[in-house]
């Protein structure tokens, strides 16, 4: 489906219906596959033969959303997961073991710092935190012998930095690493990290592409354009005892990744997105290129309304003209960035605390990037474990707040906006 632009992707991609066969992508709610012989599952398991053996590894509704998700990326393959944080840590696995090393964003959502800075830590990966601003001198600081990756988010949540995605593909690859970018605020419709050098794409599917905050999952989507025959990565490029003494280099070729991801740690830790989550996660990407371009443009004029009013003491959010990162969202995010607005009202964290506790369409919730619009405060729910320092480096400030602008009309969301702040 190479040919369809990406408006069709989203609605066709991954499933083409036989004759007779159901039109929407059916759920396939079965752990299990019945075949007629021992040789043809013997073949299953040496991946010689396509087919569904265990729903933990592959299930057709899944592989169907599968297939949609990588066409929208422009990826060769991906790997669904039960959660967003599931695909975070399995990509980062999958190349990464005790004694290891990677670079990160220090602007990223909180459960990932958590997930980086204490979880890998306890085993035994470090990771050194560096702003996605900083120098290539900066960054080339931080290489190590033993550094394995590079990790950055589009566009960052809650404090909406801007990647340079390109500049980022280019000093990872001259120092032989990947490049791992969380698309999740950004979506495939707004930008495609692929075209700019990222090697393997993150989503938390449970925010924009499921879009109505109905089902959590996440998904792994591999560029297939990494050369990982190195000595850094000897987990794909020899030997695995565990799976028959396969060379995933060698058995998939630019599917390695993807491949080990697979068959060594969703078999292993077994992070599986229900068949039915996933039928969720295709109606919502049906819709994706309708929704994702209302939320860009209430985001928008949200953020002009703060910005003129005077109780307002400031306004993030990379899609108004004059922001910080406007040559990069040229460059990145030419149709719209998201509906993620941050910003502060004077009287710092308690002015905010009551701002919200006024909204009457806006909810508080522990949730952003889906239909209804909602606001939450970072600092003291999201990114509560972290340190003040790191909260800082972050970009979090005390009275920060992040609204995920819906898809109502915005004359209402603005409505509700008013009088909260009266």
């Amino acid at each position: 489906m190479e040919q369809y632009k990406i408006n069709t992707l989203c609605v066709q991609a991954g499933y083409k219906p036989k004759n007779g066969e159901p039109r929407v992508v059916p759920i396939c709610q079965s752990t299990t596959y019945k075949y007629d012989s021992s040789a043809t599952v013997g073949k299953l398991f040496d991946l010689e033969e396509e087919g569904f053996f265990y729903t933990r590894i592959a299930n057709p509704t899944v592989d169907a959303v599968e297939k949609k998700i990588a066409a929208l990326e422009g990826g060769i393959g991906a790997m669904c997961t039960s959660s967003g944080q599931a695909a975070t840590l399995l990509s980062v696995l999958n190349i990464c073991q005790s004694g290891d090393h990677l670079i990160s964003s220090s602007a990223i959502y909180g459960g990932t710092m958590n997930l980086f800075t204490v979880t890998l830590k306890k085993l035994g990966i470090e990771v050194t935190l560096i702003h996605p601003d900083a120098s290539d001198e900066e960054f080339q600081a931080a290489i190590q012998k033993n550094t394995k990756l590079l990790f950055v988010e589009t566009l960052s949540n809650p404090s909406l930095v801007v990647a340079d995605i390109e500049r980022l593909a280019l000093f990872a690859h001259r120092n032989g690493i990947p490049l791992f970018v969380d698309n999740t605020f950004a979506t495939p419709i707004n930008c495609q990290p692929i075209k700019f050098g990222a090697d393997v794409v993150i989503h938390s599917t449970s925010k924009y592409l499921d879009g109505h905050a109905a089902a959590l999952g996440g998904v792994i989507v591999d560029a297939g354009t990494f050369d990982w025959n190195s000595e850094k990565f000897l987990g794909l490029c020899t030997p695995d005892e565990s799976y028959h003494g396969m060379i995933y280099t060698k058995a998939a070729g630019k599917a390695a990744f993807l491949m080990k991801a697979r068959v060594q740690l969703m078999r292993d830790l077994g992070s599986t997105p229900s068949p039915n989550n996933a039928f969720l996660l295709n109606i919502g990407l049906e819709t994706l290129h309708l929704r994702v371009p209302r939320h860009c443009e209430n985001a928008k004029k949200v953020a002009e309304y703060l910005s003129k009013d005077e109780r307002i003491s400031w306004v993030n959010y990379p899609g108004l003209s004059g922001n910080y990162y406007e040559d990069l969202v040229k460059k990145y995010l030419p149709n719209g960035t998201s509906g993620v607005i941050s910003f502060g009202i004077k009287g710092g964290r308690e002015a905010a605390m009551r701002f919200m506790d006024r909204l009457k369409l806006a909810a508080i919730v522990v949730h952003v990037a889906d239909a209804r619009t909602g606001v939450l405060h970072p600092a003291s729910t999201t990114h509560r474990q972290l340190t003040d320092e790191q909260l800082i480096k972050a970009g979090v400030t005390p009275d920060l707040i992040r609204m995920s602008v819906g898809i109502e009309d915005a004359e209402d969301i603005i409505d509700d906006i008013k009088q909260a702040l009266a």
